[in-house]
């Protein structure tokens, strides 16, 4: 009889710690939530500035010579090198396109020429006279622009572009000195031309990169390939002109910043890492 008590509790308490197992559980943990990965679009307004040296060749000069109906080339015409400031407002479209309209102003370029020939209709050297002649111009530029970022690296975005505009090309007053050729001692007076301006189309080449310095400023180093039209260059004087030039085109390193409106928007949401759930605890 004491057995059959006894194994009965036996029974009775291991049931009971059974049953209390079963019952105790963990509250398990809640996946956290992920939020959905949002990236604000690169679009936005700009401005920019740039400074630059350009490296000139002009494409030749002519003149009427005598009269009106004798048109030569200059035996020898150049155009040195310039320095040039710019400014202008863009917009980017999105990651890899963006539009502005710049304004670049290139500062005194001199010229330097000289022409050959003799006799009454070249002036008032009756015989062969070889004439030294300089001016300068300056002009400045608006151009509408396009360019493609073609992908970043860490903070650096390799670009190309192209534009198209005009150009305003104001030269100064012409100087035109002539001397025999026998005795170059034997020199006319300095004769000056007016100087002319004049719009002219142009059309630019660009490519570059740029450089994050911050989330809303970007540096850039670029080089501009840029083609000017020709047009009038100086007036009529002493049985000489008017003279034209052939264009010119610029090779020109530049660098600049650029400083984006909502430049600090535009970042994304990293969601964290993914969690497992632990698994309930039988004790």
């Amino acid at each position: 009889m004491k057995m059959s008590v006894f194994g009965a509790f036996a029974v009775l308490l291991v049931s009971t710690s059974a049953f209390a197992a079963d019952l105790y559980q963990p509250e398990p943990i809640q996946p956290i939530e992920e939020q959905p990965v949002t990236v604000t679009e690169a679009s936005g307004w700009y401005l920019r500035g740039d400074a630059g040296y350009s490296f000139n060749h002009l494409r030749g000069a002519k003149f009427f010579q005598g009269s009106n109906s004798y048109e030569r080339d200059f035996d020898h015409s150049s155009l040195r090198d310039a320095f040039t400031l710019g400014a202008g407002v863009g917009y980017q479209v999105n990651h890899y396109l963006r539009t502005d309209l710049t304004f670049d102003y290139m500062f005194r370029s001199k010229f330097n020429g000289s022409t050959s020939g003799g006799g009454s209709d070249f002036g008032a050297c009756v015989l062969a006279c070889t004439s030294k002649d300089v001016a300068s111009l300056t002009a400045f530029s608006l151009l509408a622009n396009a360019y493609v970022d073609v992908g970043t690296w860490g903070s650096v975005t390799p670009y190309v572009g192209a534009g198209i505009g005009g150009t305003y090309v104001k030269w100064d007053k012409l100087k035109n000195t002539s001397c025999s050729d026998s005795d170059p001692t034997n020199c006319d007076g300095t004769v000056e031309h007016g100087g002319k301006g004049s719009w002219r189309f142009t059309y630019a080449l660009m490519a570059g990169a740029s450089v994050d310095v911050t989330c809303n400023v970007k540096a850039d180093v670029g080089y501009r390939f840029r083609h000017v039209d020709g047009g009038k260059m100086f007036g009529y004087a002493s049985n000489g002109g008017p003279g034209y030039d052939k264009g010119f085109t610029s090779h020109e390193g530049r660098v600049g910043m650029r400083y984006i409106f909502n430049g600090c928007a535009e970042q994304a949401y990293i969601p964290p890492a993914d969690i497992p759930l632990q698994q309930p605890i039988y004790k």
